[in-house]
């Protein structure tokens, strides 16, 4: 019988090495399909977090290219209100001085005003500072101007020295900080001179 015990244990050894290895086959087997799902969820986070970032970068270019046309757009709008505005004022001045068409040219001052004040005022909230502080300063010569040309206006006769002396003062002490509005807009638009 010891024969028998022998090959009976020889077969159970045999059907139990067939079976482990069939387990540790399909443990392996397992592991190895864990390992390649863990690797393909990381690849596919790797790949949205690029295309995340690519999208980032994408929309900051692109907010970048509308900021910069909203700038160009009230910078277009700032000078030419500004220069209209000076012009209003100068042809104010000639007409006080001719004594012709002063109501008209008094209501091409005050539209021209107008608009340069909501031009400004739209520019407050889209440039940057430094093209902020070159507008305030422009302003504030704008200002002045008017304010002297309504004086005068009031009695063009006993200004009649201040009116003649008023284009000079334009060009001199008002048409240079336009000048350095609009280079400085130009440059932050980098546009050299």
């Amino acid at each position: 019988m010891d024969a028998g015990w022998a090959g009976l244990l020889i077969a159970m050894v045999g059907v139990a090495g067939t079976l482990g290895a069939a387990l540790l086959t399909q443990n392996r087997a397992d592991r190895t399909k864990r390992m390649e799902l863990q690797a393909a969820t990381e690849q596919r986070q790797e790949e949205r977090a690029h295309a995340e970032e690519l999208l980032r970068a994408e929309q900051t270019r692109q907010w970048q290219r509308e900021s910069l046309e909203r700038r160009r757009a009230c910078y277009i709008t700032l000078n030419t209100a500004a220069r209209q505005y000076l012009t209003a004022m100068t042809n104010y001045a000639f007409a006080l001085q001719r004594g012709e068409e002063v109501a008209a040219s008094r209501g091409n001052l005050e539209a021209a005003r107008l608009t340069y004040r909501d031009s400004y005022a739209e520019s407050q909230m889209i440039v940057p500072d430094a093209v902020l502080r070159a507008s305030g300063t422009a302003k504030s010569h704008l200002n002045a101007a008017y304010g002297k040309l309504k004086q005068y206006g009031a009695e063009p006769s006993a200004y009649a020295d201040e009116l003649s002396a008023l284009e000079n003062e334009l060009h001199r002490g008002v048409w240079p900080h336009l000048g350095s509005l609009k280079r400085c807009m130009r440059s932050d638009l980098g546009i050299d001179d």
